[in-house]
């Protein structure tokens, strides 16, 4: 096995100290499940100098950036091979990958979302781009990885145009495959106000309406960013179920990004689910998987097992690693203030490493010796993911459904 991941296993396995007979069960469980990881950023390639010759200004390094971080690093016979082996020693088999940049320019999401769709034509060997429901477990029992799109933000035109016409937006990109989308980012929108803004001022008139419109174009809502107070009244807007895809629960950290129980109450009352990341410094506690399954637990125990599920927030790096070092000026990005608030946590690469991307089969333990049932665990799993996936997407005609 490849040393990373057998680090990483190890440092989960000395927290979770599992007896044999759970290890065994929680290991083939996770082998015969059908895992959703309902936000992922998964497996990425190692950008290095030569990767980013030609750019001449912060714009055109940051395409050629992400050009290698997500697509072209598979060119490389030794980076294919280790996403392979990530992809398998996770178990996952289906993810809603992020798919559209962090803000709501349409001409910017659209590149992120280009590179997913290549990703899918170019490698069909691995992947299976999905837009409904029911082609996702055909997909997997191909041996395929299914990929569906979320969008880091609502895409809406910034000029004086008609309302409608942003409206159309959404369209357009429920067109192009995106099924999911964040309804703000960490800052304040057109939308509503960010988990990052000091106001919380909630959601707008707009807001509002672009809440009908993605429930009329099936694309489930999502407040993983949104303020508290944003996320609830979305929650109340909403004619369909509501996510929170990877976020934390407050009662647990101080983390800016973490949802407060009313926020997880209104979200459970849409038939929607809280989906856990993965990260030592939004899940504070220890640090380690341990807390991570306390979040888990807290979510299940207080609003019930159907309103949970996992999404790593995390990525596994093929290859050597890099830097984001642009010889450019490079300025505050509004949406890009990753600590609006102060965080005292101090995170370790030995936390990190017990909540690493490949170690999602030992998520799966960690449940075990939590007392979850297996039907419990597909739910978290999968299950959950599928019913507001279904209940989003099932009043759009289409054949085959």
């Amino acid at each position: 096995m490849n040393p990373k991941i057998e680090r990483c296993r190890q440092a989960a396995l000395a927290i979770l100290k599992p007896t044999r007979q759970q290890l065994e069960h929680g290991l083939e469980l996770h082998a015969d499940s059908l895992v959703c990881e309902a936000y992922s950023l998964f497996p990425r390639g190692s950008v290095q100098p030569e990767h980013l010759d030609g750019a001449y200004d912060i714009h055109s390094y940051k395409n050629a950036f992400e050009q290698q971080l997500q697509l072209n690093y598979l060119r490389d016979s030794a980076q294919y091979d280790e996403a392979r082996e990530a992809w398998k020693a996770s178990g996952v088999n289906c993810v809603f990958v992020n798919a559209g940049v962090e803000g709501n320019v349409p001409g910017e999401l659209i590149k992120r979302l280009a590179r997913f769709t290549m990703l899918c034509d170019q490698y069909p060997e691995i992947f299976q781009r999905v837009v409904w429901p029911e082609q996702i477990e055909p997909a997997v029992k191909a041996g395929k990885i299914a990929i569906g799109f979320t969008t880091c933000g609502v895409p809406y035109t910034h000029e004086f145009a008609p309302i409608e016409e942003s409206l159309y937006c959404i369209t357009v990109f429920f067109q192009l495959g995106v099924r999911m989308m964040h309804l703000t980012y960490n800052r304040r929108n057109l939308l509503g106000d960010g988990c990052g803004e000091i106001a919380d001022a909630g959601l707008s008139a707009f807001g509002r309406q672009v809440i009908a419109k993605l429930n009329e174009e099936g694309i489930i809502v999502d407040l993983a960013h949104c303020g508290q107070r944003t996320a609830f009244e979305a929650a109340e807007g909403s004619s369909k179920p509501v996510i929170a895809s990877h976020t934390a629960v407050g009662k647990l950290t101080d983390h800016f990004r973490a949802k407060k129980d009313e926020v997880i109450r209104a979200i459970a009352k849409t038939g929607g689910y809280v989906g856990i990341c993965a990260l030592p410094r939004f899940l504070h506690g220890d640090g380690t998987i341990k807390t991570f399954l306390d979040h888990i637990d807290y979510v299940a125990e207080n609003f019930g097992v159907d309103h949970v599920a996992i999404a790593t927030d995390n990525a596994y790096q093929c290859g050597p690693s890099f830097r984001w070092d642009p010889p450019f000026p490079v300025h505050d990005w509004f949406e890009r203030y990753k600590q609006p608030f102060p965080n005292s946590f101090k995170e370790t690469p030995a936390m990190a490493d017990t909540l690493a991307w490949t170690n999602w089969p030992l998520f799966t333990v960690g449940l075990v010796q939590r007392g979850y049932t297996d039907d419990e665990i597909r739910k978290i799993h999968f299950g959950n993911f599928l019913r507001v996936f279904k209940a989003c997407t099932d009043h759009i005609p289409r054949r085959g459904k």
